[in-house]
């Protein structure tokens, strides 16, 4: 009986995990990952310190985010042309050495804010390149009926990974040590990439013999928008990104301001990836379709709401506890959605039609973190915190109007694809 039990959690929650080159790819998110949201914690921290500005911090943000809005539909075209394995080992070649001269500068205290902002854009489009290379590539290490507990894992990753890394750094910069932060940062990439260079699987995606690159190139685009379930998702995934998970720009300000917390801004940050880490587990041995469908609107519904405790909040505990349950449903709606998309995207095209996912979820939240910094110190996080989740609140109940949606919330039901 005791061997049983921890054997079913595994096949359950886990399944993915016994497949060799999945736990290499898997190990390099994680790490990746930690490494960004660490940066993302250490590089708001330190402008907030240099300047004293909340737009520092949103300028700063945007232009680690942007990349989001430019690089993708490139990476993911790449994806399918080249060997994506190599591919993401230069990914973080380049992530590492980024990191490197990042964290000599913050050392030799020769750090300036609008050298904050130029590495930002870099590391943005970097990591803009390693997540449409491993959308692309982690569907190729696992067996198709082990997808959806694949994506959620490695979203786990992604959004839990806040946990550790804002962990990290939050002690050392509540201590004034920024420039040993920044050295944690890549540590974590230098781990990423030895652990992605383990990887053997070969997989490329497929160009279509007599059309023009710009045929090629837009496939993934034109398959997205010709399909009658993925376009009218993206445009709920569109006001999730932009309404509800862009508010790392109003942090610094929000912990200042209204908590009066020393490292707060860390402390919410860990919070978010632990609400983060728990809601995607919970939903990685989902295997039910119907209940699938059903959780796609539950978290959403939540994504709408919890931020409403955070903006009401005066103290650090109940602030920390909205901030957790922010994370739980953004991060469970958005593994649920990745999942769907990866299980119905051919595999021939799939860097490029998830190249263009990446675009609409990346671009959004890094025009509208510029945005809510820039009114954060006017207008209030608080108040742009409920403005925002009132708004989503009410996308998601015209979604219910949709027919396609409507299937996939009741019965998890999608519609059959348009020709690619």
């Amino acid at each position: 009986m005791q061997e049983t039990a921890p054997q079913g959690f595994v096949d359950r929650f886990l399944p993915s995990l016994k497949f060799r080159d999945y736990r290499y790819l898997w190990t390099s998110s994680l790490s990746a990952s930690a490494a960004a949201w660490a940066l993302i914690v250490a590089r708001g921290w330190l402008v907030f310190e240099l300047t004293g500005s909340s737009f520092w911090v949103g300028l700063t943000t945007f232009a680690a985010m942007i990349p989001l809005f430019l690089v993708p539909p490139v990476a993911g075209f790449l994806a399918d042309m080249f060997q994506r394995r190599r591919l993401l080992g230069y990914v973080y070649s380049l992530q590492l050495a980024h990191n490197v001269l990042l964290a000599a500068l913050v050392l030799t205290d020769v750090i300036e804010p609008w050298q904050l902002v130029v590495l930002g854009f870099f590391n943005g489009s970097v990591r803009a390149a390693q997540m449409s290379v491993t959308q692309a590539l982690l569907p190729n290490l696992v067996p198709t009926k082990h997808i959806l507990n694949a994506v959620a894992l490695n979203l786990a990753t992604i959004h839990g990974s806040r946990l550790i890394g804002a962990g990290f750094v939050a002690g050392l910069l509540v201590s004034d040590a920024p420039g040993p932060a920044f050295a944690i940062c890549s540590a974590f990439y230098a781990v990423a990439w030895f652990s992605s260079s383990r990887i053997r699987s070969t997989s490329t995606g497929e160009m279509t013999e007599g059309e023009s690159g710009l045929r090629n190139f837009t496939a993934g685009l034109r398959y997205v928008v010709g399909h009658p379930f993925i376009r009218p998702l993206l445009i709920v995934v569109f006001f999730h990104c932009s309404l509800t998970m862009s508010f790392e720009s109003m942090l610094p300000v929000l912990s200042e301001d209204r908590l009066n917390a020393d490292g707060g801004f860390s402390y919410l940050m860990m919070a978010v990836g632990g609400g983060s880490l728990f809601g995607v587990m919970a939903l990685s041995g989902l295997g039910n379709v119907v209940s699938r469908g059903r959780w796609i609107f539950v978290t959403a519904a939540v994504s709408g709401i919890s931020p409403l405790g955070l903006a009401f909040s005066t103290s650090l505990t109940p602030a920390l506890a909205g901030a957790f349950f922010m994370g739980a449903s953004q991060a469970s709606f958005m593994a649920l959605t990745a999942a769907f998309l990866q299980e119905i995207i051919p595999d021939a095209i799939r860097g490029r039609a998830m190249g263009v996912y990446t675009l609409f979820l990346g671009g959004v939240m890094a025009v509208f973190n510029l945005i809510n910094g820039w009114l954060a110190d006017d207008v209030g996080a608080p108040v742009l915190l409920t403005i925002a989740a009132l708004a989503f609140l009410g996308i998601v109940a015209v979604s219910l109007g949709h027919l396609p949606l409507r299937r996939l919330y009741a019965r998890g039901e999608v519609l059959a694809p348009a020709p690619a």
